[in-house]
Parts: C-alpha cells; sequence; structure tokens
C-alpha cells in the first residue's frame, strides 16, 4: 500500500513538474516569437491559454471593441494558435485578394478534420488541385444558373408552405392579435428547402412528423451536437492532446452511421436515375459527374453533408432534437459554416421591418404596385422589386450571419498591412466590423436600405466594405442560392402579412443584440403579430411535383 502511495504522489509531481515546464516553454517560445517576427499588435496573452478567457462570448463585438484599441489588424492568441483578425476593407482586401493565393487555407479543428475526412469536402478543405476541383463542380454544376431555376419550384413551394403555416397558426388563434414566433416558420423552410434540394426529398411531413429516414438524420446530428460540446483547451494548444485525445472510435461509428445512410439515399436515387432519369438534385448531379469529375464516395458525402447542407440546418436539426431554438455558445462554434444564411437574414430584416412602420409599408407599396393582390409574388419578379432586394442587402450588411468569416490560414509567411503573419496562423476578417465601419458608410448602424438605390454596391464579394458571402477563392458558391431564397421568403411574408409587434410592445423593447456564436442570430426570437392583406386562397399551398 505504501508503494502504491508513493508511486501516486510521484506520478502526480511528475504531471505538475511536467505541466510546469511546458507553461514556461511556451512562454519563452511566445515570447521568441514575437522578437523574431513583427506581429500586429494586441491584448496581452496569458501563458497556454493565451486571450481565450478574456473573448466576451459575443465575439465579433469583443474583436472589434479591441480594434479601437489596437487598430484595424491584431493578434488574439487562441491558447498558443496564434489569430490574426482584420477589421477594415482596405485590410480585407489585402488579405482576400491581394494575398489571397497565401492565406487560403483553412484552419481545422480536430472534429472538423474528423468529420470532413482530412477535408476532403469544400469547407474544409485546404486550397490546392482538390479544392480547386470541388470548387469547380460546386460553380459549373450544383450553383449554376441554369440548375438553380431548374429546382426553383421547390424553392417556392416551400416558401408558399410556411405562408400556408403562418396563415393556419394565425386562424387556429382563439385571439385576435396573438404573436407568432416567426424563427419556427423559418427554419422549417430552410430545412426542407436544402434537404430536397440536396438529397431530393423531405424529412418531415407538413404536420412535423419525420419519416424513418428523418428519425435517423436528426439523431446523426444530435450525435454530432455531442461531440461539438466537448471540445477543450487541448484544441488550441496541440502539446496538451495527448492529455485529451479524440475518442476515435466514437467518431468512426458517428461516420459509419452517416455514410449508412447516405448511401441508401444515393442507391435510391440511382435506381430512380435508371428507371426515369435524374430530376436535378444535387445528389443526383453529383452521381452523375462522378466520372466526370473523379470524385470519390467520400468526397460526394464529405460535398453533401458539410460542403451543401447549411449551418442553419444544422442549428434547425439540433434545435429540434432539443427542443430548443437556440445553442450554447460552445455548441454553436461546431456547427459547421455553410451556404445558406436564410433564417438568420430573414429573422433580422423582419425585426428592423416590424420595428419601422413606414419601411415595411414602403415595401408593401412596391409588392402592391407589381404583384397586385390576385396573385403571389415568384422568383421572375425578383427583377421589378428593387427595393426589396435593397432591404435584403441592408440586412446583409448590417445583420451579417456569419459575422467572422470562415477562418483562413496561412500556407506561407506573408505580409499584411507590414506585419508578419507567419505560416500556420490564422486568418479572420471581421466582416460585421466592416460594414459597420464609420470611415466608409455613412451613418453605418441605421438600417437604411436607400444607400444600395443610391450607389450600386455589390454584395457577392467584389466590393470589400460588405461581405456576407466572403471573397477570394474561399467565396460562397451559394451565395445566389441564398440571396434568392431569402427575397422569397421576405417578399412572401410581407406580400401576404402586414406584421406589428405583440400589444404593449414598442419598437425600443425589441432585443437587437446578437446570441453567443459563430452565427449571428437574434438573442432573443422575434415575436410578430400577422394580419392577412390577400384574398383567403392566396393562402393555400398546391405542392410542387419535385
Amino acid at each position: 500500500m505504501k508503494d502504491s502511495c508513493t508511486a501516486s504522489v510521484f506520478s502526480m509531481v511528475d504531471f505538475a513538474v511536467l505541466t510546469v515546464a511546458l507553461t514556461g516553454l511556451a512562454v519563452l517560445l511566445a515570447h521568441y516569437l514575437r522578437l523574431r517576427v513583427r506581429l500586429p499588435p494586441g491584448p496581452r496573452p496569458w501563458p497556454v491559454v493565451g486571450n481565450l478567457y478574456d473573448i466576451k462570448p459575443v465575439r465579433v463585438r469583443c474583436f472589434a471593441e479591441w480594434a479601437e484599441a489596437y487598430g484595424p489588424i491584431m493578434s488574439v492568441w487562441f491558447g498558443t494558435t496564434l489569430n490574426v483578425v482584420v477589421s477594415s476593407s482596405e485590410l480585407a482586401r489585402e488579405v482576400l485578394r491581394e494575398k489571397d493565393q497565401q492565406l487560403a487555407d483553412r484552419a481545422r479543428s480536430r472534429s472538423a478534420t474528423r468529420f470532413s475526412r482530412d477535408g476532403t469536402d469544400l469547407i474544409w478543405a485546404d486550397y490546392g488541385p482538390h479544392y480547386v476541383k470541388v470548387r469547380k463542380l460546386c460553380n459549373l454544376e450544383l450553383f449554376s444558373s441554369e440548375r438553380l431555376d431548374a429546382l426553383r419550384p421547390i424553392r417556392e413551394d416551400e416558401v408558399t408552405a410556411m405562408i400556408e403555416s403562418i396563415f393556419k397558426e394565425c386562424s387556429r388563434s382563439d385571439k385576435t392579435g396573438k404573436s407568432l414566433v416567426l424563427l419556427d416558420h423559418l427554419a422549417a423552410v430552410a430545412f426542407n428547402t436544402m434537404t430536397r434540394l440536396v438529397f431530393g426529398k423531405r424529412f418531415v411531413r407538413p404536420d412535423g412528423v419525420a419519416d424513418e429516414q428523418g428519425v435517423e438524420f436528426k439523431a446523426i446530428i444530435s450525435n454530432r451536437r455531442r461531440f461539438g460540446a466537448s471540445l477543450s483547451l487541448a484544441e488550441f494548444v496541440p502539446w496538451l492532446r495527448w492529455m485529451f485525445p479524440l475518442d476515435v472510435e466514437a467518431y468512426d461509428k458517428h461516420g459509419a452511421r452517416r455514410d449508412r445512410l447516405t448511401r441508401r439515399i444515393m442507391e435510391e436515387h440511382a435506381q430512380s436515375r435508371h428507371e426515369g432519369g435524374s430530376k436535378g438534385h444535387f445528389v443526383d448531379a453529383l452521381l452523375t459527374l462522378k466520372d466526370q469529375y473523379d470524385l470519390s464516395e467520400d468526397t460526394i458525402i464529405g460535398i453533401l453533408w458539410v460542403g451543401l447542407l447549411p449551418s442553419v440546418i444544422m442549428q434547425t436539426l439540433l434545435s429540434v432534437v432539443q427542443g430548443s431554438n437556440r445553442l450554447s455558445f460552445d455548441e454553436q462554434d461546431m456547427i459547421t459554416a455553410g451556404v445558406d444564411t436564410t433564417v438568420i437574414l430573414v429573422e433580422w430584416a423582419m425585426a428592423e421591418i416590424v420595428r419601422n412602420p413606414g419601411l415595411q409599408q414602403r415595401i408593401q407599396d412596391e409588392l402592391d404596385r407589381v404583384i397586385g393582390h390576385e396573385r403571389i409574388i415568384s422568383e421572375a419578379d425578383f427583377s421589378s422589386l428593387p427595393y426589396l432586394e435593397c432591404v435584403v442587402k441592408e440586412s446583409l450588411r448590417l445583420h451579417p450571419p456569419t459575422p467572422l468569416m470562415l477562418p483562413h490560414k496561412a500556407s506561407a509567411g506573408v505580409k499584411i498591412a507590414g506585419y508578419d503573419i507567419p505560416r500556420g496562423a490564422t486568418v479572420i476578417v471581421n466582416i460585421w466590423a466592416i460594414a459597420r465601419d464609420p470611415k466608409t458608410w455613412e451613418q453605418p448602424t441605421e438600417f437604411r436600405p436607400d444607400r444600395f438605390l443610391e450607389e450600386d454596391i455589390d454584395v457577392t464579394g467584389h466590393d470589400f466594405r460588405v461581405l456576407p458571402f466572403g471573397a477570394g477563392r474561399r467565396t460562397c458558391p451559394g451565395a445566389q442560392l441564398g440571396f434568392q431564397l431569402a427575397t422569397s421568403m421576405l417578399g412572401h411574408l410581407l406580400h401576404h402579412f402586414r406584421w406589428t409587434l405583440p400589444d404593449g410592445e414598442e419598437p425600443a423593447d425589441v432585443d437587437m443584440s446578437e446570441s453567443p456564436g459563430l452565427v449571428a442570430f437574434m438573442r432573443t426570437p422575434l415575436r410578430a403579430v400577422a394580419a392577412t392583406r390577400l384574398p383567403l386562397h392566396l393562402y393555400r399551398r398546391v405542392p410542387a411535383e419535385m
């Protein structure tokens, strides 16, 4: 017994000594790095943890505050990992255009590496021949104008299903003026639209009941949430990872379960294509193009789950599984940032609109003038609705759904604004701060869609003052899809209904703060009252065949 106790004491002492030694080594290494290269200024890091415990929950605002003190380029340490945060349009241009080639890799956590099969998808792949091939596939085949137009009936079908759902909820109310949580209806549209576009099917029926594959789909997402919630300090301090190893067996079981479901769906589509031809869904397209683009099965599955399924789908499913519309700070950080920003975008736009009745009236005047009251809006009408599109653009500017661009990683040492960015450093663009910079925007914190009428401003990556979809080699290939769906959802909501705040609530009472995390949901879901504006038969959905 004595020998056992002695061994235990020695092991504890050895562990303490090792920890102190490694901490001292990390401090010396950081000091040496600062002396050897000219890093951007920033808050002083603590040993081992860096600035992790100084960062406020709403990171984007925290980084914007720090930028006021340290300048538009600064160093922030996540553990021993250097992050360079830029917060001006000029530096964004330098990062995303002028030095784009050296900064086009992806910074991946161990979990992201496992989920993406070491970057075989689109989102997490490092820049190189594989990424270029998959990117070309997405641009020319999956998100081409022809394919998006062919799949338009699906998008319009799901948006009209949302209108019918809202109408039914209003009709069921035994109390006039009952408010509803708009997010619930927006999330259903995004979920059903994207699963139909990607997999060619609804996993959840209109009555809210999931089929067998839908139950499995939700279970897989729920399991992924558990992995996300288990992240540790070791993600940011590599030499601690031996103390916090990944449960490789659990990850492999999760991957096998995901693959089984995906293969079943792929087999169904292969059989359907054999019998009646492709219907143009993304899984059909990938199977058709597999040989042409030399796609492995791992790559196809990775593209479907990580490259195409958007963050909002993950968010929605996790919310459904947990019975909540919100995730914690750490859980949100693990959600794949993908192509669909629609739910966040439309909820913020509607919050601005219900707080400003004059703005709502102006949009509805345009809708009534172009569409009238005898039919419903379609995507073909967008070119005749410039003010509606300006409202979407202004929401993208003031409330970008992913306010901190997905992290880039330096594949080689590079200089930005005269500072050294070492190889392996992570570079983050604070697009939220850039879009609110008073040096480049008049009344930057005001929701003013007219600015997009007064000036032709591109929001798809060519104007570095507003970058909701990124720019350069890593710009979002699904930007057009996201913009179309958001415009359609917003147009239908405002054409079919007049929206007001609940009784007794004033515009100042609406919580316009962001939730913690890397995606900027409203902290408090928007509640509003809907009143019909059109003939009742226009609230009934006629299901599409696709």
